[in-house]
């Protein structure tokens, strides 16, 4: 018998969530059409034979929690999918931390503003904290756009992308500019030889942060 069964879903903000969840609904046997929203936050399924409890399975296992079941009651750090996807959402979070930090740090190298600094001075502290602010906007930028391709507006676009990162960023900024002031032994400055450890340390510091998050709350936007 042909059945219809509506499912509220938590932690979806974009179209590339609902079809995380409807790509998840669809592999299963006996399943004839999902429509999900991540506007209304419902999936509408069309079955036959397939139990609610199936149903909410398959979408915590595309990292949502569904009806109120929270994934992190049953949170774990051995699914290798959640590394998967979370490992995704850190690539993209690295980039555009990079483009704006790499960029300040060049310019310090390139220019020589920074080379007379006087070592923790004030002075010295404004201009090591800039690259991470650089860093943290560009990366605000690129996460805005991303959604924005997944056709959310400009404004909503903007508040997930600070909610669901600027955690993630600020963990990754201080990783990658302590990484390069211990090669450059405090001097403002880009160091090249530093570069790939910079991106190793940046990557691996919020990658748990970004497992844990989308494992036990479902909050993921790539």
């Amino acid at each position: 018998m042909v059945e219809t069964t509506t499912i509220t879903v938590q932690g979806m903000t974009c179209t590339g969530c609902s079809s995380r969840v409807t790509d998840s609904l669809l592999s299963l046997d006996g399943i004839i059409d999902a429509s999900v929203s991540h506007e209304s936050g419902d999936a509408l399924i069309t079955h036959s034979g397939v139990k609610r409890e199936i149903l909410i399975g398959a979408i915590n296992n595309s990292g949502y929690s569904a009806d109120g079941v929270r994934i992190g009651n049953d949170f774990t750090w051995t699914d290798g999918s959640t590394w998967k996807q979370s490992a995704n959402n850190t690539k993209w979070c690295l980039l555009g931390c990079s483009i704006g930090e790499f960029g300040t740090l060049a310019y310090y190298s390139y220019s020589g503003i920074t080379s007379d600094l006087i070592l923790y001075s004030s002075m010295w502290y404004f201009f090591a904290i800039l690259p991470l602010i650089n860093g943290l906007a560009t990366s605000v930028m690129l996460e805005t756009y991303l959604l924005m391709r997944g056709q959310m507006d400009f404004r909503n676009a903007l508040s997930t992308a600070f909610g669901m990162s600027f955690i993630s960023m600020l963990m990754m900024e201080i990783s990658m500019e302590t990484t390069d002031l211990i090669f450059t032994e405090g001097v403002l400055g880009l160091n090249y030889f530093a570069i790939p450890l910079m991106l190793v340390v940046g990557f691996l510091a919020p990658w748990p942060y970004n497992y844990w998050r989308l494992k036990k709350y479902g909050v993921a936007c790539h």
